[in-house]
């Protein structure tokens, strides 16, 4: 008999464990104790199926602190086909009571700390079957403390969010995305528009863990502003965050200055690891990466359901040929 329920505070932040694999279970529990610590999930969010009273897989809701509708399932621990639909299906239900209109997951690959995420191919047929789509086939790049600092770049000087305010920051952005190669970033224009996808990326910027004046636009000597860098941190690590350079000055190497930018402000900030990501498809925002001295640690899909009633659709399934779920 299979039974989804929220985890006992006892079982948390282990959850699911895994014999022999100290390694993975150790750090999965430390992640989780980094997410609730910052707020990015809550005891309530976190799910656990148990069978004939053994834990049998569990699936963690994710936020950005401060918001009370989780975003996404951070952790998932699908164990067997039948076990990982039906925590889906209460995941989305969950969600959906809680005012979620759509419900993202990203899968890393190859397998690694904190996550885990081994068997992929469980995992995205898993997926597919509960309704979620690629919106991103992305790569994951990242400096260590001990690797060299990139240069910054002395074309441009430098201005803060806090002097400019964030209408000079919309306006580049928005520039920026006549042309992304994003898909994520495509996706959001197509249903918004240039300008009200910009004004979203700006306010989820701002809604990330960082520092006044950490976030920045770059001018040349002729005062043009070129681009934007807005690193940030997470319970994980730090992030380059965002990074977007003006139509008018692409192919003169921006963006690597805009990493190089970002990986200073970070550093001087005492960090040691810094990640960023990009489309598999922007090659040229992948050379900046590595121009900066990152390297391409892992790959990672962005999978997300369809919005609205396919989610309660979604939602749906954890009543149907799955009994008993509570």
């Amino acid at each position: 008999m299979l039974t989804i329920r929220t985890a006992r505070p006892d079982e948390i932040p282990a959850l699911t464990t895994f014999p022999d694999d100290d390694e993975r279970n150790a750090a999965t529990a430390a992640y989780l104790t980094g997410l609730l610590e910052s707020g990015c999930t809550r005891p309530e969010w976190c799910l656990v199926a148990e069978r004939d009273g053994r834990l049998a897989g569990n699936a963690v809701l994710w936020t950005i602190p401060g918001r009370d509708v989780p975003m996404d399932i951070v952790l998932l621990e699908p164990g067997d086909p039948d076990t990982g639909q039906v925590l889906l299906a209460h995941a989305a239900q969950q969600a959906l009571g809680l005012g979620a209109q759509t419900q993202g997951h990203v899968l890393d690959a190859p397998a690694q700390a904190p996550q885990f995420q081994r068997d992929p191919r469980l995992r995205e047929t898993l997926l597919a079957g509960a309704g979620f789509t690629v919106a991103r086939d992305g790569r994951r790049f990242e400096w260590t403390l001990g690797d060299p600092v990139p240069a910054q770049d002395e074309r441009l000087h430098w201005h803060s969010l806090a002097d400019l305010g964030e209408d000079p920051f919309v306006e580049l952005l928005a520039d920026t995305f006549t042309d992304t190669k994003d898909s994520i970033f495509q996706a959001e224009i197509a249903e918004h528009g240039l300008r009200s996808a910009a004004e979203r990326n700006i306010a989820d910027m701002l809604e990330m863990d960082h520092e006044p004046g950490w976030f920045e636009i770059g001018y040349d000597a002729a005062d043009t502003p070129v681009a934007i860098s807005m690193p940030a941190r997470t319970p994980n690590s730090a992030v380059i965050g965002l990074v977007a350079v003006a139509r008018a000055s692409r192919g003169q190497g921006y963006a690597t200055a805009v990493v190089a930018r970002g990986t200073h402000v970070l550093v001087d900030a005492g960090f040691g690891e810094i990640r960023g990501d990009c489309d598999a498809d922007n090659i040229g925002m992948a050379k900046a990466f590595q121009r900066a001295g990152y390297r391409n640690f892992a790959n990672r899909k962005m999978f997300t359901s369809p919005p609205g009633i396919d989610l309660a659709l979604a939602a749906g399934s954890a009543h149907r040929g799955h009994r008993p779920v509570s």
